[in-house]
């Protein structure tokens, strides 16, 4: 199996279906704060007076105003949870069927307000540096289910709607893309998440089909 590089674009002509599993690990590193210094050893005075049996404490001077409180650090507020748009899309757990492969896609709204849905999910493929490539994407079923058209549906928060994207492969693909991720969005114009590819065969890619957004997914 060789590989050719078209620009920025990565492709493989497989001879059967390449499957890639990668396993990432990472790990951490601790610092390790440096221990107290010793203290000076007090110099002993010759002639050492004793003390008055009773002292008069001496006023102490104002101390300086304290830092805040460690215990009440505000702790960031994750970014990106909820777009602009109030709809986010999700892609579920791959799926395969007689050699095919498949993702369910979930738009949940996350807003506060209504959302009207109407049509079918953006997807893009991308390239390792985030490039477009040209993977085309057609609204239409698959081997998991025929596509039944766009629903016109007004979610409120918190309900969702699910859509299936497709890995499918036609007899004049011939060269499959490799992508290192799926730019996700609820509509062109919705606010797009992107969706890592690592560890899957399904980087390999020729067309995908995507079904219309629907309340119960396509048989």
């Amino acid at each position: 199996m060789g590989e050719r590089v078209w620009g920025r674009t990565r492709t493989w002509r497989p001879a059967a279906v390449v499957v890639l599993l990668t396993a990432l690990t990472g790990c951490s590193g601790f610092l390790v704060p440096a221990g107290e210094g010793e203290r000076e050893p007090t110099p002993t005075a010759r002639a050492a007076t004793p003390p008055p049996p009773s002292v008069t404490p001496q006023p102490v001077a104002d101390a300086p105003a304290q830092g805040p409180d460690p215990s009440r650090t505000a702790t960031p507020t994750p970014t990106g949870t909820c777009p602009a748009s109030g709809a986010v899309v999700t892609m579920g757990e791959v799926q395969a069927v007689m050699m095919s492969r498949a993702a369910v896609l979930t738009l949940t709204n996350c807003g506060s307000k209504p959302y009207r849905v109407d049509g079918y999910p953006s997807v893009q493929a991308l390239g390792e540096d985030g490039e477009r490539l040209p993977v085309k994407v057609n609204p239409a079923g698959s081997v998991f289910g025929q596509d039944k058209g766009p629903e016109p549906r007004t979610l409120k928060p918190g309900a969702t709607v699910r859509s299936m994207l497709a890995w499918v492969s036609t007899q004049e693909g011939g060269e499959l893309v490799m992508a290192d991720a799926l730019e996700l969005a609820a509509a062109p114009d919705a606010g797009a998440r992107v969706q890592p590819l690592e560890g899957h065969d399904i980087r390999y890619m020729d067309e995908l089909n995507i079904t219309a957004w629907r309340a119960e997914l396509p048989e």
